[in-house]
């Protein structure tokens, strides 16, 4: 595979090539992309209970990942659909949101406890906020840092989904407390924000997707259907986005991609309160201080949960049927589509 060769100047040239087809969403160049297989516009991935909630594109590799709710896994895709272990540390219980980190070759995960998974245990359920760094090539672990015990408040917690800013920094969102944190490249963490309009009603989620457009995160609330602004210059500053034509329609707002155009796509589903499963867009003129949603769209597939970059430059939806999963019924499949 190309990122495997031996000269360094080549492996660069493909490292910020396939960086800039990561965070730009665009196609692989021709000398990358053809040591990659072609993945199918619909692709019904299966393995054991795996119940996949967040997904990602693997540029250097040219493959997709899934993590897993039961297992605490991390799982990469072939075209067929089957899966093989990346990540198998013992010590997550719960892979939620995860996303590749191209430019240094890892993969950045958002570990938490929703009660579901194998290695859940009464004294972590609803308690467990932990993010953590992987190895792309060899799934070794590079950090596992323990972001409730940096909240440092005693409550409940689950880390939900995480992204990047212009510099490497992740930062990741938790679903059981109005917190935001800060994840340096290194491992370091601390709480950018913590707001009390950010929480939700007691045994519901709240803060779930989030994304980073320049030097600004957009960030979702589950059972709120709202959408919030965070400068990262100044985190004090987090203000609501006013969102015309929403009329409800961003409650259960799950999974945010950023698109290159500017607009930020957002997946919204019925799991866990009383929204729909849809596909919708949303775009602002004024750096998410406002914002209009430009378009809703039934999902093809129940319980939709997540939005990542593929390989031909397409935006592909995750559905791990989490809505059977709550319910105590675990499949072993599930499906990314091309959207």
């Amino acid at each position: 595979m190309g990122h495997q060769m031996s000269t360094r100047p080549i492996r660069a040239a493909l490292v910020a090539a396939a960086t800039a087809a990561l965070l730009a969403g665009a196609a692989l160049p021709a000398a990358a992309a053809g040591a990659h297989p072609c993945y199918p516009a619909l692709l019904t991935g299966h393995g054991d209970t795996l119940v996949p909630e967040g997904a990602t594109w693997d540029p250097l590799h040219g493959r997709f990942l899934v993590g897993s709710l039961r297992h605490g896994t991390v799982q990469s895709v072939a075209p067929d659909g089957s899966t093989r272990t990346l990540v198998d540390d013992p010590d997550l219980v719960t892979v939620v949101g995860l996303h590749v980190d191209a430019a240094r070759g890892r993969v950045l995960l958002a570990d938490a406890d929703t009660g579901g998974s194998v290695r859940s245990t009464p004294g972590t359920t609803y308690r467990r906020a932990w993010v953590g760094a992987y190895d792309l090539t060899t799934g070794r672990r590079l950090f596992h840092v323990d972001l409730a015990a940096v909240a440092a408040d005693g409550g409940p917690h689950v880390a939900n989904d995480l992204a990047f800013g212009p510099d490497g920094t992740a930062y990741v969102t938790d679903s059981m407390a109005p917190v935001v944190y800060r994840v340096g490249v290194d491992g370091s963490a601390s709480v950018l924000v913590r707001d009390d309009r950010l929480a939700s009603p007691a045994g519901t989620f709240g803060l779930n997707g989030i994304v980073c457009e320049g030097d600004t995160l957009v960030v979702g609330h589950y059972q709120g259907g709202t959408l919030w602004r965070i400068p990262l210059s100044r985190p004090s500053a987090v203000e609501q986005i006013r969102v015309a034509g929403a009329d409800g329609r961003l409650v259960g707002l799950d999974g945010l991609l950023a698109r290159p155009d500017g607009a930020v796509l957002g997946v919204t589903n019925a799991v866990g309160g009383t929204g729909h499963d849809a596909e919708v867009e949303l775009r602002s003129s004024d750096g998410w201080h406002t914002a209009r949603l430009t378009s809703v769209r039934p999902s093809a597939d129940i319980a939709p949960t997540a939005l990542t970059p593929g390989p031909d430059g397409r935006v592909y939806q995750l559905s791990g049927r989490v809505d059977l999963a709550v319910q105590g019924t675990l499949l072993d499949e599930f499906t990314l589509r091309r959207v």
